[in-house]
This record gives structure tokens, C-alpha cells and sequence, in this order.
């Protein structure tokens, strides 16, 4: 029966020969509910696509993709190099079954030392590079980059304050009291003064650490002769920093300066690959990735499409450093070098200091991927407790968490999170400002069916006409199960916004607190099933439990942004023409926004620094009728 599939697959694929051309491109093969199962390049479209119509021949993966496809699309580019930018950005976006694919994050933070300002300042930066300033990275994540930012705080001494923050000072402030800041904004350090720091912290960031603290040492022995022990105290602290950096990063390697390092380890089906951040000498910390690939593919195959994902939308260090030998390695240096505008070497080290650190970076990936196989396991466990609790014909590959948060209806917020195989989906998650202008203050069920309606008419809009024509490549994923934080009240509003929209297939629960809101007591509400409860001890319940905490914590954090953000509003700030001095000048002379709403204009006009146009224009936007 398989092979007869496959033969029918084969044959399909063979009736696009006639028409391909000898020339470099991408192909995508697709089933007959048309997803898309594979994205390969080629450098000639007929030669890679007739390999396909060949019967027999093919490892067992190949053979069930061509049994599947009912359907080829094809784009021609001008080069293979083209071709292998294109195919990685395609399978990123698709992430069809048969490819390498992976989760993929924000982009990595940065360091960024502003240059548009007589005193630059020292930030966390992430996103496209549109400041004009020096940036260093990338650090592994937003933790790294704040204790090392901490800490140059400490060995530098520059401001981290705004430029409004600096401009408005009069005195310094805690950061200079503890000795992470020489508050320029106050003149305690000249620009002559602060620009010899700027350049210490340039040097250091780039590499050139050891220079800076020989320059530091001789200043500290320098100041000491002369008697001067509270300066050398604080060259002594700044070197000391700077130590604590070095330790902190871990190995740093002496043979090369810019480098991204992949280690990829497998085991039992699964993979990970650690990759390792070096600029300017410096370990800047490493990330583990779990690329989701099909079993029985190959480690170097693996290795090489998570690479091109990789750097899809990031530019390449001049090295790039693998754990395996990969068959199209020149061809991936040529894409990266394309992208990056300068020479990017792809290599795999074979002896020395680079060899050393590869293999402890193996160790780390093996380590890794262990402890990951450990709470799959457990969390397979788990889902499959959900599906049996709840009847489903499956273990559920989605899960989604709803909650609302408000207080007596004001700042209303609705709220989602996502759970999986992989445990939680943050990237996911998503909030929705209740807007509804005849909702009834504090009405749940209201803002529950607001929420729903939303969400899965974006759903059944997506389906309907999907992006590029596949099903399932939008960002309105179908969930398999929808768990409603509710009794049978806010159930059945779920199942009436279900009705109407036509959602089917998507499992529907509510969950709500026993008496006295008793965690271990809850009740679960099911359509055309009687109200029931899981066994108090029970694993499944501990962790449906924190699904739905999880999903409360998420909806009130969302509902306090929203409020703090409605306190700091002034509506001064939505008259034209009224600056932050005007405003400093109103509210001073009235004492409060509200009192200046209902000032006469007679009284508007009296204050400094508002003539009678303005005056006029802010009296007519608190008074729209007179």
C-alpha cells in the first residue's frame, strides 16, 4: 500500500518536469490538504525535482514525503546562493514537517553606547540598530547583558539616565552615591573627563581589556605615592569590576576575537545545539536551541538548515565555528558573507583552542539535551493526563488559557496563554483591551465573549483566506483544547461564540475553584458532560492548576500595565502646542490638570508662557460645546 502511495507521489512530482528549468531555485512540496511538507533548493529545479520521480532508491523519510505530495510550487532565482537565502527564510516562516525547524526568539540583546550626545550614555539595546552609537553583542539574553551592564557601570562610571532624566537634574543622584555613575549631569566630571571614560569603556568592549587595566594600575600606584588614597580607592574598585566581568564570562578564548560557536549533539531522535556568542575576546554567554527535524535525518543535515535559519535575519561574525563537517558549507560561507557584507569563514576545528572549546561546548549541549529529554518526558506524561481527564482522542499539542482582569470593570483586560509539548509558549501569549463601549461594568461573561469573538474570528478569517495561500501558516494558531478560567457560566458563552463563528474540533473546559476558592478542589464543566473533579493528589490537577494560574498571572500583569499607564496620563499632553514647560507652568499655577480644566480663559491667559491663541485652543478642548 505504501509503495503504491509513494508511486503515486512520484508520479505526480514527474508530471512537473516538462516544464522546469535547468536553472538554481526552490521548490515546496505540498500535501493534499495543502500544507507544506518540505522546502528544498536546488541548484538546477529539474535535475533535484526528477531525483524525486525516481522510484526506489530513498531512505524511509524521503519515501513517506513523496507518498504525501500532491502538489509542487516553484520559484527560480538567480544564483544557488539566492536559492539557500530564500529556502532558509521560507522553512522559518512554513516550518514544514520534514525540514529542520525551530522556535525561533526575539532578536538578541545588545550593548549600545550612544554617540549622539556630549556625554553618551550606556544601555541595553535591542531591535534594529537605528541609534546612532557603538553597539557590542549579542549576549545570550536580557539577564547577561544587565549584570555585565551593572557591572561597567562600576568600572566606567557612565550615566544610564535619559537624556530628559539628565537634563532635568539639579543635583546627583543614588547611582553616583554608589559609585556607578561620575554625574556629569551635575558637572562633577567634564566633557574632556567623561570622553577619557567613554574611550576606556570602548576599549574594554572591544577587546582591549588588558590595556585598560594597565593604565588603571599605573594610575592607582600613581595616586597612592602621591598620598591620594581616596583616588585610588576608586581606581582600585573600577579595576576590581572589571576582574569581575572576565571571571563571570567564563572561557575566553585567545585565538580569535569575533566568533559564533554551534555545538549539536543527538540522541534518541532529538537534538540540541548550543550556540556560543565570542566578541572581542570575550565569552558574551550561549543559548540552547531544540530544533524540531524529522527522526532519522542526519546530524551535519540538521546542523547546516539551523545555521541558515539562524542568520536568516541576523548578520554573521567573520567565523563561524561547527561541530560537524556539513556537505554545502562554501555555499553557506558565500550566503552569509552576501549578508553581512564582509567575509564569513564556516569551518569545523580540528586541533588547538578552538578544538577545546567545541568539545566543552559539546559536553554542555549533551548535558543540556539530557535534562531536556527528562522533562519532555514528564510533560508527555502530563498532557496525556489531560487527554484522559477530558476525553480527548489525543494528547493535546496546543493549549490555550483564558482569563479577563479588571477592577469593578475599569481597565479591563482579556487574556490568553499557550501551553504545549514544550511546556510554555510566552511568545504566544496575547492580551486584548476590552473595548466593547456598551458593555456593562464588571460583566464577565461580556468581556469573556469579547475576547473569544475576537480571537477566533482572526482564526476563521485566517483559514478562510490564508497567508500564502497554506493553511496554518498565520499567526492565529487552532488550538486543541480551550480551557476557560469559569463555571458553567462563562462555559456557555464560550460555546455560543464557538456556534456562531462555526469553530469546530477545539475541545472546550471550564475550571473553577471548589468552595471556599480551596486550590485542589476545583471543577471541571464540559459540554454534555455532568460537572466532575480530578483526584486532589492527582498530577494531571496540579498541573491544569498551573495552566490557569499561569494564565491569571499573565491577565493581571497585563490589566496593571494598563492601569499604571492610565494613572501617568495627564490630559495636558493631548492639547496641541502644550509642551513639558507649558505644562510644568499650568500646573504649577492652577496646582492639578483638573483644576486647569476648569479655569476660565481669562485665567488661562494670566499664566506665564501661554499666550492668548493657546490659551484659547486649551480652553476649547475642555470645554468642546462652549
Amino acid at each position: 500500500m505504501d509503495s503504491d502511495r509513494a508511486g503515486s507521489g512520484a508520479q505526480r512530482i514527474a508530471e512537473y518536469l516538462r516544464t522546469l528549468p535547468d536553472a538554481p531555485g526552490v521548490y515546496r512540496m505540498l500535501s493534499a490538504a495543502g500544507d507544506v511538507l518540505y522546502v528544498g533548493k536546488a541548484k538546477s529545479l529539474k535535475k533535484r525535482v526528477s531525483s524525486y520521480a525516481l522510484r526506489g532508491g530513498h531512505n524511509d523519510r524521503i519515501t513517506r514525503m513523496i507518498s504525501e505530495t500532491a502538489e509542487m510550487l516553484f520559484v527560480t532565482t538567480a544564483s544557488e546562493i539566492e536559492a539557500l537565502l530564500l529556502e532558509s527564510n521560507l522553512i522559518k516562516q512554513l516550518k514544514p514537517r520534514y525540514n529542520v525547524s525551530y522556535r525561533d526568539d526575539k532578536s538578541f540583546p545588545n550593548i549600545l553606547l550612544r554617540q549622539d550626545h556630549p556625554f553618551p550614555q550606556l544601555l541595553k539595546h535591542r531591535g534594529a540598530r537605528t541609534v546612532k552609537g557603538d553597539y557590542f553583542g549579542p549576549f545570550a539574553n536580557a539577564g547577561a547583558v544587565t549584570r555585565t551592564l551593572n557591572t561597567l557601570q562600576r568600572a566606567f562610571l557612565l550615566r544610564s539616565s535619559s537624556d530628559s532624566a539628565f537634563s532635568a537634574r539639579t543635583r546627583p543622584c543614588l547611582l553616583f552615591q554608589i559609585k556607578r555613575c561620575s554625574a556629569p549631569c551635575v558637572g562633577r566630571v567634564d566633557e574632556a573627563g567623561y570622553g577619557e571614560l567613554v574611550s576606556e569603556a570602548e576599549d574594554f568592549l572591544n577587546g582591549r581589556s588588558r590595556v585598560v587595566q594597565n593604565i588603571l594600575v599605573r594610575e592607582m600606584t600613581e595616586k597612592s605615592e602621591a598620598l591620594d588614597f581616596e583616588a585610588a580607592a576608586r581606581l582600585r574598585d573600577r579595576l576590581k569590576a572589571m576582574s569581575q566581568i572576565q571571571a563571570s564570562q567564563g572561557v575566553n578564548p585567545s585565538s580569535f576575537g569575533e566568533a559564533d560557536l554551534f555545538a549539536a549533539y543527538h540522541e534518541g531522535g532529538q537534538v540540541c545545539i548550543q550556540v556560543f556568542f565570542f566578541r572581542a575576546g570575550q565569552n558574551w554567554g550561549n543559548k540552547p536551541y531544540f530544533p524540531r527535524q524529522p527522526f532519522d535525518m542526519e546530524l551535519p543535515e540538521t546542523l547546516e538548515s539551523f545555521v541558515g535559519q539562524f542568520y536568516d535575519e541576523r548578520p554573521a561574525p567573520r567565523l563561524v565555528l561547527l561541530s560537524e563537517d556539513i556537505p554545502g558549507a562554501t555555499l553557506l560561507a558565500e550566503a552569509l558573507s552576501l549578508r553581512a557584507g564582509t567575509k564569513v569563514e564556516v569551518s569545523k576545528p580540528l586541533r588547538g583552542e578552538k578544538r577545546e572549546i567545541m568539545e566543552q561546548a559539546l559536553n554542555n549541549a549533551r548535558e543540556q539535551l539530557g535534562r531536556r529529554m527528562a522533562e519532555n518526558s514528564a510533560q508527555r506524561h502530563l498532557l496525556e493526563g489531560v487527554a484522559e481527564a477530558f476525553g480527548l482522542d489525543a494528547p493535546p499539542r496546543r493549549i490555550e488559557v483564558y482569563d479577563n482582569s479588571h477592577i469593578q470593570g475599569a481597565h479591563a483586560v482579556g487574556a490568553f496563554i499557550v501551553a504545549g509539548p514544550e511546556g510554555f509558549e510566552k511568545n504566544q501569549y496575547r492580551k486584548f483591551n476590552i473595548k466593547s463601549a456598551d458593555l456593562t461594568p464588571g460583566d464577565d461573561y461580556a468581556m469573556m465573549r469579547e475576547v473569544l469573538s475576537r480571537r477566533f474570528a482572526r482564526l476563521v478569517k485566517e483559514e478562510a483566506d490564508p497567508p500564502d495561500g497554506i493553511i496554518g501558516s498565520g499567526r492565529w494558531q487552532r488550538p486543541d483544547l480551550v480551557l476557560i478560567d469559569g463555571g458553567p457560566g462563562q462555559l456557555s458563552v464560550a460555546c455560543q461564540v464557538f456556534a456562531d463563528l462555526g469553530v469546530e474540533d477545539v475541545a472546550l473546559v471550564g475550571i473553577s475553584k471548589g468552595p471556599d476558592r480551596d486550590a485542589g478542589r476545583e471543577h471541571f464543566y464540559s459540554p454534555g458532560r455532568e460537572t466532575f473533579r480530578l483526584d486532589p493528589k492527582s498530577p494531571t490537577l496540579y498541573y491544569l492548576q498551573r495552566l490557569r494560574d499561569e494564565a491569571h498571572r499573565f491577565a493581571i500583569g497585563s490589566h496593571r500595565k494598563k492601569r499604571s499607564a492610565a494613572i501617568g496620563a495627564n490630559p495636558l499632553d493631548e492639547v496641541a502646542g502644550v509642551g513639558a514647560g507649558r505644562k510644568r507652568a499650568l500646573l504649577q499655577h492652577f496646582g492639578s490638570a483638573r483644576a486647569v480644566a476648569a479655569a476660565s480663559l481669562t485665567d488661562l491667559q494670566s499664566v506665564v508662557g501661554v499666550s492668548s491663541t493657546l490659551a484659547k485652543k486649551i480652553y476649547d478642548f475642555f470645554h468642546p460645546g462652549g
